[in-house]
């Protein structure tokens, strides 16, 4: 299971400054390359140091972490949703998508023009909000005409989605995101088969400078989003460039350790993207490889285990499990497996974020 981010802002705000050092850290990756599917598009890892402690316990030949795609969407000025820019390119591209991160200047810089003039970061995101719920609307508008035409025909389907459709309508005509309509269990396949730009979550990204300090750009991006309930990843995108270009990893925390943090912005932007779609990891590991798997939260051990490959969930036995915690603890799996914290789970058993398993299947 991957995860794709399209990356969204308006220019000179500094999102490909923040690709361009996403795709470098991707190629910094060790046993994880860069790969580049096509131009504005790249795959990179999201580090987790559980899984550099437990390749290390369990002297695994490489580690593979789980990953993210990043898009890097083209085009977006006003107007997008009806063709500006390269607006049609730029929605088609960002209804790929999973997630969204929405970049939005929090510098000034003389030296760097503002398309709009000025630097407003809650401006900025009410121009690229805007856009994207024209273009909803627009969706959710031909849709509609078409289902109402069957519902007036005798279909009963067509007449719940109708009222579906209108409801959303109304809300996005409100100025709202189509994520904040109330959605009915029985109403969830049809929805998402709308594919809503505005349905997808969406974290904002403020691109500060280099003392990555709090300032009124900062506070208004968290302030718009705490109303709207969305995630803020605070950067500096130059700063972020710089780390990206460190190839070794001890020499990458002592840089991040020398600004105070533990991990980098773009880590926790990926982080980000990644729990908002209620996502997380598993481990693999042995003498081969030590690896993290993507599932969703609450997914039971076959469906883990079918990440893995189709065969490991149809054919399931059981899963032998323990929490990467208790490795940690004990120093080796045999340690683990002594104390007791080892177990044997069936088709019932809701796999944790952070557990190692090693599954058994027949097929």
């Amino acid at each position: 299971m991957g995860l794709s981010c399209g990356i969204v802002g308006l220019p000179n705000v500094g999102k490909s400054t923040i690709f361009n050092a996403l795709t470098n850290a991707g190629a910094a990756a060790a046993n994880y390359p860069f790969c580049t599917i096509d131009p504005n598009v790249g795959v990179v890892p999201l580090r987790d140091a559980r899984l550099d402690r437990i390749a290390k316990v369990i002297a695994s030949a490489q580690t593979l972490y789980a990953t993210v795609e990043f898009v890097d969407i083209a085009g977006l000025v006003k107007g997008a949703s009806k063709g500006e820019g390269l607006g049609n390119k730029f929605l088609a591209n960002i209804r790929e998508t999973d997630a969204i991160a929405h970049v939005l200047r929090a510098f000034d810089d003389g030296d760097v023009v503002h398309v709009e003039g000025r630097v407003d970061p809650v401006r900025d995101a009410e121009i690229i909000s805007t856009e994207l719920i024209l273009a909803d609307l627009e969706t959710l508008e031909k849709r509609r005409l078409r289902e109402q035409k069957a519902a007036k025909g005798g279909d009963k389907d067509a007449a719940v989605l109708v009222e579906l459709l209108d409801r959303a309508v109304a809300v996005l005509d409100q100025g709202q995101p189509a994520r904040t309509v109330d959605v009915a269990p029985e109403q969830v396949v049809a929805w998402r088969s709308l594919h809503l730009i505005t349905a997808k979550p969406m974290v904002y990204v403020a691109n500060t400078d280099e003392t990555l300090e709090e300032n009124d750009h900062v506070r208004a991006i968290r302030a718009m989003a705490a109303v709207e309930g969305a995630a803020v990843v605070v950067l500096c995108g130059k700063m972020e460039a710089e780390i990206a270009e460190l190839d070794d990893a001890e020499e990458r925390a002592a840089f991040l350790a020398d600004l105070g943090l533990q991990e980098s912005g773009l880590d926790r932007m990926a982080r980000a993207a990644f729990e908002l779609l209620g996502l997380q990891t598993y481990f693999t590991a042995g003498p081969k490889e030590a690896r993290a798997w993507t599932i969703r939260k609450g997914d039971k051990a076959p469906a883990a285990a079918g990440v893995i490959h189709t065969d490991f969930e149809r054919g399931f036995i059981k899963a032998e499990v323990y929490a990467c915690a208790d490795l940690f603890e004990l120093g080796t799996e045999s340690a683990v497996a002594a104390a007791g914290r080892k177990r044997v789970e069936g088709k019932e058993y809701v796999v944790r974020d952070g557990d190692v398993c090693h599954f058994r299947f027949n097929v």
